[in-house]
């Protein structure tokens, strides 16, 4: 009875475990602009579904989700979504390619647009956003635009990730190990 118990005991644990997703500031602390080289900000980092993009920028730009043809073409008129609120975060919720242009066309043009590749992330499921109340004005509760010098934190704590499936493989493994064992 014992033995059972702490493999129960072990499995639960494996199942409660949580694992980092990722939060990356665009272009770090010069933040999505003209300046910025985003090109190589880009390169080296690998993004899975559930890592966060936070894209920080002046009031006056606006920041445009687009197609591939979209991007090549900084197309600003045909986007599947625009922000202009200067603090944008974007959850990567699915795998594939993502393409981000600024709403500038020649600011675009000069190279402030950004392609990420998101992998696939099996364990993880995103949450919903809450629904705001009905009859409330959406647009009144708009945080102002970033001055880019209140960077966040790096990682943040997302329930499920993608090592949590190795975790409790090895737990698994340790537990049969020990219970042979002991035996």
């Amino acid at each position: 009875m014992a033995k059972q118990l702490e493999v129960c005991v072990l499995v639960i644990l494996s199942l409660a475990l949580t694992c980092t997703a990722t939060s990356y500031t665009v272009g770090d602390t010069s933040g999505w602009d003209i300046s910025t080289d985003l090109g190589t900000w880009e390169k080296g980092k690998t993004f899975y579904v559930g890592d966060v993009l936070l894209f920080q920028y002046s009031s006056s730009d606006t920041l445009n989700q687009v197609t591939q043809e979209g991007f090549k073409t900084c197309n600003t008129s045909n986007v599947l979504k625009m922000y202009t609120n200067g603090n944008t975060t974007i959850t990567l919720s699915k795998p594939g390619p993502w393409y981000f242009i600024s709403g500038n066309k020649l600011y675009c043009l000069g190279g402030m647009k950004l392609q990420v590749n998101v992998e696939n992330n099996q364990a993880y499921s995103p949450a919903s956003a809450p629904l705001p109340p009905s009859g409330s004005n959406q647009g009144a509760s708009l945080p102002q635009p970033s001055s880019k010098s209140n960077l966040p934190t790096s990682t943040g704590v997302t329930n499920g990730g993608r090592h949590t499936l190795i975790v409790s493989f090895a737990l698994g493994f340790m537990a049969t190990v020990f219970l042979v064992v002991k035996n």
